[in-house]
């Protein structure tokens, strides 16, 4: 099962823009979406789940500099790769220093782009300061904890921790149980379905009102999913 990516592209270059969302989305891992400015991309940023940003430099309503700095301050702490025609060590020292992870100078082949945006989406993964929203909640994997709306603090075994990874990398599709079972547990001979069953009925006496009554974390189609 592809563990599918959210994507934005600031360009004003409707071309390119175009061109890139046809490749991202060749690789089934990924769903791109796009903006022309910089006031369209902080809207779609403050509206839809994303996983990364490529931010142009020269936007016709601002510098992706200065947008990647207000991303930074309302508390966006997903990878951003800034793209730019010039790539001096000041621009390039610039770049880093408005919060960016990244600087790719155009023109540049796909493929290096998209190398790094792997890269970048690995490590932000497994950083301790990466969190995902899950419902009202926030996921934090590497403190293996979900923090309610009222700041109430739900502790998570190591399991329950990668069960909740592998489905909220899925973005909402349907995850089988086998897939969980070889991707949390690798197979083991000792581990079955009913183990599989007994996490989620636990994940969800910590994290649903009613369990009984699934919200979030539903059974669908021979596995499970998150709610988006």
């Amino acid at each position: 099962m592809s563990q599918v990516r959210r994507i934005l592209i600031v360009d004003d270059d409707a071309l390119l823009r175009l061109s890139l969302v046809e490749q991202l989305t060749v690789h089934h891992e990924f769903i791109a979406s796009e903006a022309a400015n910089v006031a369209q991309a902080l809207a779609v940023v403050r509206k839809e789940p994303l996983d990364l940003v490529i931010m142009d430099v020269g936007l016709p309503d601002g510098d992706g500099r200065d947008a990647v700095k207000r991303l930074r301050a309302e508390g966006f702490q997903k990878p951003i790769i800034l793209l730019t025609g010039h790539d001096s060590e000041n621009d390039i020292v610039s770049g880093f220093d408005s919060g960016a992870n990244d600087y790719v100078s155009k023109p540049f082949r796909f493929a290096v782009l998209l190398a790094r945006i792997r890269a970048h989406l690995r490590q932000h993964e497994f950083s301790e300061d990466a969190t995902f929203q899950i419902g009202s909640y926030q996921f934090q994997p590497s403190a293996k904890l979900l923090i309610g709306g009222n700041g109430e603090k739900l502790r998570l075994t190591e399991k329950e921790t990668a069960i909740l990874q592998y489905l909220n990398r899925a973005k909402g599709i349907v995850v089988s149980r086998e897939d969980l079972l070889r991707d949390v547990w690798g197979y083991n001979s000792n581990v079955t379905t009913h183990t599989l069953e007994t996490h989620i009925y636990r994940l969800r006496q910590k994290i649903e009102p009613d369990p009984a009554s699934a919200r979030l974390l539903l059974t669908d189609a021979g596995g499970y999913r998150l709610a988006v």
